[in-house]
């Protein structure tokens, strides 16, 4: 059970659960960091030994060294945050403590370059609108271009079209 907590508790960051196994679950959780600082071989194999997921251990083991460098223990926060509705057992939420590292840096570049794309794109856009009308006389009108009533087309040609319909010459 321990095991599934700890690794929850690397895999989202918290976890809630009755006091007395917060307290148990902040013993794992603290040895487990205290092997991730280490970053050897060895370490890696005694944390896969209770964490089972490889991508939990992974991620603990990058993320450690910088986020717990500075600390020598408490890892972990237990807060107290009332009672379980069930049965009335008092319940906390386990925390990792320390600085998180941001991602936001790597998710501006991305945001830059699509904004960059679309600056063009709009700007290639704009272009074509302007080319658009001095095309459209010197060219023949193909079906798919073709404007909507007879007196658009006959003034894109510049010439006088045929007689309307009820109209007298």
């Amino acid at each position: 059970m321990f095991r599934n907590m700890v690794t929850s508790l690397f895999a989202y960051g918290r976890v809630r659960t009755t006091n007395a196994k917060a307290k148990e679950l902040r013993r794992w959780a603290d040895r487990m960091i205290t092997l991730a600082k280490r970053g050897d071989l060895h370490a890696r194999r005694q944390a896969m030994a209770v964490i089972r997921d490889k991508n939990v251990v992974h991620k603990l083991f990058e993320d450690a060294p910088g986020r717990f460098g500075d600390r020598e223990g408490g890892y972990t926060h237990v807060a107290m945050i009332g009672r379980r509705l069930g049965d009335g057992a008092p319940m906390s939420l386990v925390e990792l403590v320390g600085k998180k590292e941001k991602k936001k840096p790597a998710a501006k570049k991305v945001a830059e370059k699509i904004k960059k794309h679309v600056k063009s794109d709009k700007q290639k856009a704009k272009e074509a609108t302007k080319k658009a009308p001095s095309e459209l006389e010197s060219k023949d009108v193909s079906p798919k271009t073709a404007p909507a009533s007879l007196e658009q087309a006959d003034k894109a040609k510049g010439g006088q079209g045929q007689d309307k319909p009820g109209s007298e010459s």
